[in-house]
């Protein structure tokens, strides 16, 4: 084996590693989310049958009394949900008020959504916590069953499911097949069943529509805000280029050329080396030129397309970089020319900034939105302003124009989303998704 081919083998295991390491601790994660999620969903059933036991008495009247209280409890639960969810993700805005008397309760908009996720958490939510214990732990079980199997009674079941006894290794080593098919689930699907069990919170206690459109008109505010001053930093950038670089380079060449001309008759040959100075001075002005029309909108993105762009990006990484680019269809030129700076200038923090032994790039159009994921595996404690990301910006980041600001201002400007997360140590992850036709 050559020196590349071993070098490549080790770069595939240290990946496949941070893989598995990924992909097991977003499981871990899910199933701490579901195991919390358990607790208020049995609170939930446990105040939903409250409810139903308040609404069959109330012809009796013994339903008006225990109304306040049942109503006290709904609101106390929903809070305790809404700082559940905000542990493992955005915080939900609470609603102002809260009625616990029935008669204004009927008619609250927050307490109508709030009964309509107790009803899915105390039961869908209730499920879903449930199989986030009960997976772990048939995993566990059934995976090591072959440690232990001779300590069973010989009549006892073997698997989790609750059929088969094992009488001799080869159906105990079954048994520990069965386990790991348990893992693969809990690492498949527990994430996504996290995002199911969260999902009617998140969508229905929140604060009100007016709220919800308050805070929007806030974002939209912000968002132009930030692609006015985008865009000024970026007119300012090409003034600054045009004034110093090819205007003194141009200004140059008018003067050689004066020069040359009053100097031809006396001394063609002092002319001569001022024609050569001249046309140096506007070689120079013409390749800044470029430079500056290749920063408004890079060329080979209408040379190349999109893909190409991306992947000639990736080759000139001086990390060795894999990338994966699935566009069917071209996007607004403005989107692709934004795509465009993001993976250059994340590319370019990777290799100043990560110590980073390499990096993979991810492109996907789904939907509407262009998706873009880079990764690598540096040593984290990229900078940040968000909520949750980690502190420790690497020098030069967050200047005006460039780095993570640049970055953040020229996605708000097209209303997308950015992501950043970098624990000290890393991997550093940067997710970010455009709306394809704006």
């Amino acid at each position: 084996m050559t020196t590349g081919q071993g070098t490549a083998a080790v770069d595939r295991g240290a990946g496949l590693r941070d893989t598995v390491v990924r992909t097991a601790g977003a499981a871990a994660a899910a199933v701490g989310q579901l195991v919390g999620g358990l607790g208020t969903a049995f609170l939930a059933f446990l105040v939903l049958l409250c409810l139903t036991v308040a609404a069959v008495t109330s012809p009796a009247g013994v339903g008006l009394l225990l109304a306040p209280a049942v109503l006290r409890a709904l609101h106390a639960l929903a809070g305790r949900e809404r700082a559940r969810l905000a542990r493992w993700g955005p915080e939900l805005a609470a609603p102002e008020h809260q009625p616990t008397r029935l008669r204004l309760a009927v008619v609250d908009p927050a307490t109508r959504r709030e009964l309509r996720w107790l009803v899915r958490h105390a039961t869908l939510g209730l499920l879903l916590g449930l199989c986030g214990v009960v997976l772990p732990v048939a995993a566990v079980r059934d995976t090591s069953f072959p440690l232990w199997w001779r300590l069973a009674p010989e009549d006892a079941t073997s698997t989790s499911l609750g059929f088969g006894t094992a009488h001799s290794w080869p159906d105990a080593l079954a048994v520990a097949l069965l386990g790991l098919g348990w893992i693969s689930i809990v690492l498949g699907l527990t994430p996504g069943m996290a995002r199911l069990q969260a999902r009617p919170g998140r969508r229905l206690l929140t604060a009100g529509a007016e709220a919800d459109l308050s805070l929007r008109v806030a974002e939209l505010a912000a968002t132009r805000a930030a692609a006015l001053d985008a865009h000024a930093a970026e007119l300012r950038r090409i003034e600054r280029s045009l004034h110093d670089g090819a205007q003194n380079r141009l200004v140059t060449v008018t003067v050689l050329l004066g020069a040359a001309r009053r100097m031809a008759a006396r001394d063609p040959a002092g002319a001569d080396e001022l024609l050569e100075r001249a046309q140096s001075a506007a070689e120079q002005a013409l390749a800044e030129l470029r430079t500056v029309a290749r920063g408004i909108l890079p060329p080979v993105l209408a040379d190349r397309g999109l893909a190409g762009a991306l992947a000639g990006l990736a080759a000139n990484c001086a990390v060795p970089c894999r990338i994966d680019v699935d566009v069917p269809e071209r996007c607004a030129a403005s989107v692709e020319a934004t795509a465009y700076f993001v993976l250059a200038e994340s590319l370019t923090n990777v290799a100043k900034h990560s110590g980073a032994r390499h990096a993979a790039v991810t492109v996907r159009s789904r939907g509407g939105r262009l998706r873009l994921r880079i990764e690598d595996d540096g040593r984290g404690g990229a900078g940040c302003t968000s909520p949750g990301e980690a502190p420790g910006d690497p020098p030069g980041e967050e200047d005006g124009g460039s780095g993570l600001t640049g970055i953040r201002r020229r996605i708000a400007a097209h209303d997308g989303d950015f992501s950043l997360t970098s624990p000290p140590g890393g991997p550093t992850t940067l997710e970010v998704q455009l709306p394809c036709g704006s």
